[in-house]
């Protein structure tokens, strides 16, 4: 009797102090996972992983301060150059893949759809960055811990069902009180998240242009059904509440604006002299909103020449750094005054989405007209940017022989989708340089190739075609990263690009 009292009363004992605290299975509910996943997208789009990309495409470059990194500049990349954005972007996926998971589980079908979408994001861009990955098994944990590769064009396949489901989650649930409050980014807005599934499914598209055979129908008519991709003023973007303090800060300015304290967030880095130059010349006003005039005032703009012998490039101080319309304004003693640090996360921006739009409708993809679709994107990009009296400034630059559309007679769609490309990538200045990088190996829209670094000691007059595999792979996945053969970093060409 003893002895069963003595465990009896143990048993008691424990159940009744199982510690809160500890992390379990049980207690990580989905809306905690869901959140914290919502940042780190927001935090992958502006992290210091693209930066290699800010720099190949001509938006900023290092300052005669620093050494450069000669793998970058020379273009002669390994493994280890790529390790750390596939491993980071995995690991946000096992998250967005957990809350998926446990969403569904839970009946919370919105947050189910919305984690899907966000996933849907970062895979493409793994796929746009690598081409075949572990895809189908690379959250199976409990059946392998060494995940084999999926075949890129299945994945983009996998990616437009997933999409699909997303949106008949959304179109058939209304959003719980549970998830609305998890939701940093649209706060349970199930019409902007179906908007966000349509963009995606649009990227994935215009990703496969010059695929051929590719078919867009199937896909470009769920689209219009289910109400068309991102429009003006429905940017995605997250906030959990940033605050101007350590670690608290809006990811991009704590990368490319100040600390806390006032220091800057770089000292490297600074604007692009090919960028500045584009800008400059063709007197468009959104300049001033990308960069500050060296100085941080008056009206000279400069950028260093990226991989030029460092003794050649100016410090710091006599070049542009990053301007108030994507780090915010600054105060009397030339620092971030803190406004930047608040501000929303984008994660898909609405001029983004509309410049896919018009291309899509040149390609007779969409409906509607191609050049009013441009010059929305355009006015839309003024706009996001802050630029001062923004709808005229718009309407002037369009009426420009830099941003006016290219008329009709003889108009080819390809010309059409090169020129809307072009003027994407004006727009995406600093903000999606990996979009930038796609359409340059897609389109090749950029005809003057001063972009490409200077750096006496580069491997190619052209910037690689893909990324190659992470060492982590070759460590931890060797056997099935090893079964995708020798892969080039520039001949080994994804399935989009031509």
């Amino acid at each position: 009797m003893l002895v069963g009292l003595t465990f009896a009363g143990c048993n008691k004992y424990l159940d009744v102090n199982n510690d809160p605290n500890r992390v379990t299975d049980a207690n990580i509910t989905p809306e905690l996972i869901f959140t914290q996943a919502e940042v780190a997208v927001g935090a992958r789009q502006a992290g210091g992983d693209f930066l290699f990309l800010e720099h190949w495409m001509g938006y900023s470059a290092q300052n005669g301060g620093f050494a450069p990194q000669q793998n970058e500049v020379s273009y002669n990349i390994d493994p280890s150059f790529s390790n750390a954005i596939f491993v980071n972007h995995f690991d946000v996926l096992f998250d967005l893949h957990q809350a998926e998971v446990k969403g569904l589980a839970s009946g919370d079908t919105a947050l189910t759809a919305a984690s899907m979408i966000m996933e849907s994001k970062l895979w493409q861009e793994l796929v746009d960055l690598y081409g075949n990955i572990p895809y189908s098994q690379a959250f199976q944990v409990n059946t392998t811990t060494t995940p084999g590769y999926d075949n890129a064009q299945d994945i983009y396949n996998s990616l437009q069902l997933k999409l699909d489901t997303a949106v008949t989650y959304l179109q058939n649930t209304v959003a719980s009180n549970s998830f609305a409050k998890a939701d940093v980014i649209a706060a349970g807005n199930t019409s902007l998240w179906i908007a966000f599934a349509n963009t995606m499914k649009l990227r994935l598209m215009i990703r496969q242009s010059q695929v051929s055979g590719f078919d867009p129908t199937a896909d470009a008519n769920k689209i219009v059904a289910n109400g068309g991709p991102l429009g003006a003023g429905q940017t995605i973007a997250d906030n959990p509440g940033f605050v101007n303090d350590v670690n608290k800060q809006n990811n991009f300015y704590a990368a490319f604006g100040w600390s806390p304290t006032g220091v800057v967030s770089t000292g490297s880095d600074n604007a692009n002299n090919y960028i500045v130059s584009i800008l400059g010349g063709n007197g468009d006003p959104r300049l001033a909103r990308f960069f500050y005039p060296v100085g941080f005032s008056g009206n000279t703009f400069a950028g260093a020449v990226y991989g030029e012998n460092v003794g050649s490039i100016p410090t710091q101080a006599n070049l542009s750094y990053f301007g108030p319309g994507i780090v915010g304004t600054i105060n009397a003693n030339n620092q971030g005054d803190g406004t930047g640090a608040v501000q929303n996360q984008w994660i898909m921006t609405s001029f983004e989405s509309m410049f896919l739009t018009a291309e899509a409708i040149a390609r007779g993809w969409l409906p509607g007209n191609a050049q009013t679709a441009y010059e929305a994107a355009v006015t839309e990009s003024f706009v996001w940017l802050g630029v001062p009296d923004a709808n005229n400034a718009a309407t002037a630059y369009l009426a420009s022989t830099a941003g006016s559309w290219l008329g009709n007679a003889g108009v080819t769609v390809a010309s059409q989708a090169t020129f809307i490309t072009y003027q994407k990538y004006l727009a995406n200045t600093m903000i999606d340089p990996l979009e930038s990088y796609s359409d340059l190996r897609r389109l090749n829209m950029l005809s003057d190739d001063s972009y490409i670094s200077q750096a006496p000691g580069k491997i190619s007059n052209t910037l690689p075609v893909r990324l190659l595999y992470p060492q982590s792979e070759y460590t931890t996945n060797g056997t099935n990263v090893n079964k995708e053969g020798t892969i080039n970093a520039f001949t080994s060409k994804l399935f989009w690009e031509p």
